[in-house]
């Protein structure tokens, strides 16, 4: 399985935030999208998400062009995105966020499964809890579990550590590399913490002022040349 774009261009009004990226991200790897702030990293997985329209250029699942489709046709597609601020429901509980990803399975799948509270054991302790009550770590394991509740075939994370402490983003950092190691799963990664994104990726891809800077390998980067490439 592998999502590509070519030529991949986005507009915010009459500023073009993205100069045509071509990019590919294969299951069983962690493809981390680097860059200083402001070079377009969130623009281009909510590109890739169907949540802002793309302005060109294709993207593809699997051989398949996925078109102009919107944000709730791309998650029926198989691409589930866990967005920046974690966007949980803070008025419903834990079992109702999670149950929010019931909307495209069907009916007979309408079951959190066991693996989603062993991989996040905080979650059944506080399955009635609301969301809205629960710390930005719990949050954000709560954000990133509802997304694998869909059974995505690409998984898009933005900034996953962002204000969380460290044990959680230790167990975060866990939980991205078991569902790599199943190798059914495409993922890809923004990511500011540099040495957490460094520890996880296989491929790397540089962003500069929108375009693709650099790619390739993480193991054919110098990380010191490459932290301070994308140091804020």
């Amino acid at each position: 399985m592998m999502l590509t774009t070519e030529g991949l261009t986005l507009h915010y009004g009459g500023s073009q935030i993205l100069h045509g990226i071509d990019f590919a991200a294969k299951a069983g790897e962690v493809t981390v999208i680097m860059g200083t702030n402001g070079v377009g990293k969130t623009s281009f997985l909510k590109a890739l998400a169907g949540t802002h329209p793309r302005s060109g250029g294709t993207v593809t699942l699997d051989d398949e062009s996925l078109g102009t489709l919107k944000a709730h046709d791309m998650a029926r597609r198989g691409l589930a995105v866990v967005p920046q601020g974690r966007m949980i429901f803070p008025l419903l509980t834990v079992r109702e966020n999670l149950e929010t990803g019931f909307a495209l399975l069907p009916k007979a799948q309408h079951k959190v499964p066991d693996a989603i509270y062993d991989l996040f054991p905080v979650l059944k302790d506080m399955t009635n809890r609301r969301g809205g009550d629960l710390s930005g770590g719990q949050q954000q394991q709560l954000a990133i579990a509802r997304a694998m509740i869909m059974q995505p075939k690409v998984l898009l994370l933005d900034e996953p550590t962002e204000g969380i402490q460290p044990n959680i983003i230790q167990q975060i950092g866990r939980v991205i590399t078991y569902l790599k190691d199943q190798g059914g799963m495409a993922i890809v990664l923004v990511e500011q913490y540099f040495d957490f994104a460094y520890g996880l990726a296989d491929q790397v891809y540089v962003l500069r002022r929108g375009a693709v800077a650099a790619c390739g390998p993480i193991a054919s980067f110098d990380k010191a040349a490459l932290r301070a490439e994308v140091s804020v």
